[in-house]
């Protein structure tokens, strides 16, 4: 009986290795836990502390904070995490502050390295064909030192500094050119820089209105900058407006004023509309309208940003600049509140990250 019941032991253990063998079992790749999902950077109190980064699942559930300090223990992404930017599967983490890049893959969040050298209160990121351009202030209150800075993003090391004109703020590159939107840092400036990515020089500048603040692609072959004029603390109170730019001829072919006393703020472009925020209202517009709209979507809402994306509307909310921040969720299509999700101190970037 014994000498039976050792050879079915024998057996069933030859068994399991046999399909062992057969069907390997391949080791699992990592999880990419914040794919499918929406960034929000946290600029964390200026001067001290650190930013952070908030994730939301695209189930609008799923929900965690800090989550490149839950993968990086231990580290921190700088003071004033002002903007991220991506190329390929590899996110940048500007900290204007700290005077760096926190470099991580965009989906699990682990640290690849950190890009500081050659770096003067840098901005807004954006890349094109393995070439990163980065947006520097320098002093922001010397107006000659301004540059976006050229790296080549295989080595991480700065090609060359393009110098261009005072206060360049975001960036977006269509096509082989690089658009610069000038805000003015801590002046006022109006105008679009052109950089073209082959020779790494500025094409031209194109002027618009006052404080250029927001980009929008209307994949139409158009880019639309909304200016939101200077503000009436200053004196100097110029009107918002919004202007149409053609990217084949650089030519700008529509300029809507909005009016005294108005300044328009982040322009979001979003299947075949144009949405942006006035005055705590949110409009919206098509992409080949020639006016302005004169009724409003939403009302009340005053936020630190806003985009539009699928329909659905994203503001991020500051509150008291302090304590921790949200992002705020309406539905475009029914004008609706959907839901509040809190996030670090000062939301100010909103990024979908699919």
């Amino acid at each position: 009986m014994k000498h039976s019941k050792l050879l079915l032991f024998v057996a069933l253990f030859s068994f399991l290795v046999s399909c062992s063998d057969d069907d390997p079992v391949t080791p699992s790749e990592p999880s990419g836990a914040y794919e499918k999902g929406i960034l929000i950077s946290n600029e964390g109190p200026f001067g001290g502390g650190f930013g952070s980064v908030t994730y939301i699942g695209n189930d609008l559930e799923t929900v965690e904070q800090n989550i490149y300090q839950n993968v990086n223990v231990n580290d921190n992404v700088g003071n004033v995490l002002n903007a991220i930017g991506f190329y390929e599967d590899t996110a940048y983490l500007i900290a204007n502050v700290s005077n760096k890049i926190t470099v991580v893959d965009r989906y699990t969040f682990e640290k690849k390295s950190v890009i500081q050298n050659g770096l003067n209160n840098p901005r807004h990121f954006d890349a094109v064909d393995g070439i990163g351009y980065v947006t520097n202030w320098g002093d922001p209150l010397d107006e000659s030192d301004d540059y976006v800075a050229v790296i080549d993003l295989s080595t991480e090391s700065i090609v060359t500094n393009i110098s261009v004109a005072f206060g360049p703020e975001k960036v977006l590159a269509l096509g082989r050119k690089l658009y610069v939107a000038h805000k003015g840092g801590y002046g006022h400036n109006n105008i679009i820089s052109v950089i073209d990515a082959d020779t790494y020089q500025v094409d031209e500048e194109i002027e618009v209105g006052d404080v250029p603040a927001s980009m929008a692609d209307d994949f139409k072959g158009n880019l639309w900058v909304l200016c939101e004029g200077i503000p009436s603390w200053t004196g100097n109170e110029t009107n918002g407006s919004l202007v149409r730019i053609r990217t084949s001829s650089n030519e700008v072919t529509l300029n809507l004023d909005f009016g005294a006393q108005n300044h328009p703020q982040f322009l979001s472009a979003d299947t075949g509309y144009l949405y942006y925020n006035l005055n705590g209202n949110i409009y919206k517009m098509r992409d080949t309208d020639s006016e302005l709209p004169t009724t409003e979507e939403l009302s009340g809402l005053y936020f630190y940003n806003m985009v539009v994306n699928e329909g659905m509307l994203y503001g991020a909310d500051a509150k008291d600049y302090a304590s921790n921040g949200s992002i705020e969720m309406y539905s475009i299509e029914g004008n609706s509140f959907v839901k509040s999700i809190s996030t670090g101190i000062i939301p100010g970037g909103i990024y979908f990250n699919n």
